[in-house]
């Protein structure tokens, strides 16, 4: 798996990632992380994670421009300045928004250590779903997945959105419980096809990176061919703003 961790200074929370993904990743991963104003890493941050027991020899800071053209299988943006300043610039087969707060905005004495834990969390949990092997699905099974309303659009929804919480997708598919599509949720999940990571009290689920590639042109496929499918859900989305005032709407 090949991951690029962004945010904008590439001088704290995207290099922790960087280097916490590569620690727990060992062959099977790369990961690498720049930034929009890249600044010098600092020390406290490389002395942290020596600390940890892991390795900073080749930990620098640098520009996104470095990785122009190159194609990622995911991409994490850590920060909302960086995706605003990125929306069409990232290559990625999957975007991933984080919401992890800099130490400068904790205010408190152990604030790096509080990043590096949230950061870490998140790191094993997506390479956790790594492990996952969605290929080993039948295309009977696959199939049957995508043969029920709620799981076509929601596949498809993320699809076009990246992710999407549980209450976002009540929202989008209206009237329908949160039983009802977290149960669908789930199954998706249990059968490799989504991944899920939690970020305070919400889950937010988006379809597996390593999700192989003839099933994501049916979904991709889907819905090029039929816009109209979804039409109305996406709707329904644009409609609650942008997060994290799109997560409040419905989550608070």
């Amino acid at each position: 798996m090949k991951i690029l961790f962004l945010c904008s200074g590439n001088a704290t929370r995207s290099i922790i990632a960087q280097a916490i993904a590569n620690f727990h990743g060992g062959a099977d991963v790369q990961a690498f992380s720049a930034g929009t104003r890249p600044s010098e890493i600092k020390p406290e941050v490389l002395a942290l994670l020596q600390h940890k027991g892991i390795k900073t020899d080749s930990l620098y800071s640098k520009h996104l421009d470095t990785y122009q053209g190159e194609h990622f299988d995911v991409v994490v943006t850590l920060c909302d300045e960086v995706r605003a300043e990125c929306e069409h610039q990232l290559q990625g087969q999957h975007i991933l928004p984080w919401e992890i707060a800099s130490p400068s905005a904790r205010h408190s004495a152990n604030a790096l250590q509080q990043t590096l834990f949230e950061i870490n969390e998140q790191v094993t949990a997506l390479l956790h779903e790594k492990k996952v092997k969605p290929d080993e699905i039948s295309p009977l099974q696959f199939y049957k997945c995508l043969a029920d309303d709620i799981r076509l659009k929601t596949l498809a929804m993320l699809n076009v959105e990246g992710e999407l919480c549980v209450c976002e997708l009540m929202i989008a598919l209206e009237q329908e419980s949160q039983p009802k599509v977290s149960r669908h949720l789930s199954q998706l999940k249990k059968a490799g096809i989504l991944c899920d990571r939690k970020y305070k009290k919400w889950v937010f689920y988006s379809i597996n990176p390593t999700l192989p590639e003839w099933m994501q042109a049916v979904i991709n496929t889907t819905v090029l061919h039929q816009p109209n499918y979804i039409a109305l859900e996406l709707k329904r989305l644009s409609s609650m703003g942008e997060r994290p005032s799109q997560a409040a709407a419905c989550c608070e």
